[in-house]
């Protein structure tokens, strides 16, 4: 009998860039508006293909959400490794906090997450939601040693980003703005005329 090993790494290959270019396309218009053939021809290949990869739209979508979820954690993970063993729980969630102020200066993952958030009410969406917050919160608890009303506040932080970053409200010079900024780091959105990458 022949090995299948090959065919299943290539297609596992092809899933991948499939999802990471799912990212992007979903992030410009969201799940209703972004059809399947979009997202098949950003990674290259026929939307048939994208079916055999993945269960429907929803099911490429819901791959999508989860790579976010997959690389927040990275980045988590990363931010608390600069943080080092000594620090304090505040110092590294304050570390993880910037790992993650810089990976959302990707506003394909920032609008990624943006756009579920709107679909919620799908069942499929808002389980992968609750997942991906379960999984971020557990981490943020497990690599920090905070308790909870510093992982509560650090998660709220993380939402008010998502705010300054959709916004670009750091390029705002006004009251209003600068009340939601203060204190804040993020990485300067890039002109909104500039190409996406």
């Amino acid at each position: 009998m022949e090995s299948t090993e090959p065919a299943r790494s290539t297609a596992e290959a092809r899933r991948a860039v499939v999802i990471d270019r799912a990212v992007a396309v979903f992030a410009k218009n969201g799940y209703h508006a972004t059809p399947v053939a979009d997202v098949a021809a950003a990674a290259g290949i026929s939307q048939a293909y994208v079916f055999r990869l993945f269960e429907g739209k929803l099911g490429l979508f819901v791959a999508a959400l989860e790579r976010c979820y997959a690389r927040i954690e990275d980045a988590l993970r990363e931010g608390a490794r600069k943080a080092g063993d000594g620090g304090s729980p505040a110092e590294v969630l304050e570390a993880m906090g910037d790992a993650y102020a810089d990976l959302i200066a990707d506003r394909d993952l920032l609008m990624m997450q943006v756009h579920a958030q709107s679909v919620a009410d799908v069942p499929e969406v808002l389980a992968a939601m609750r997942r991906g917050y379960a999984s971020v919160v557990s981490l943020a608890y497990a690599l920090s040693g905070a308790n909870r009303d510093q992982v509560q506040h650090f998660m709220a932080m993380g939402q008010l980003c998502h705010l300054i970053v959709a916004m670009d409200l750091d390029s705002v010079d006004e009251t209003w703005a600068r009340t939601l900024t203060k204190g804040m780091r993020h990485v300067p959105a890039p002109p909104r005329d500039a190409p996406s990458a």
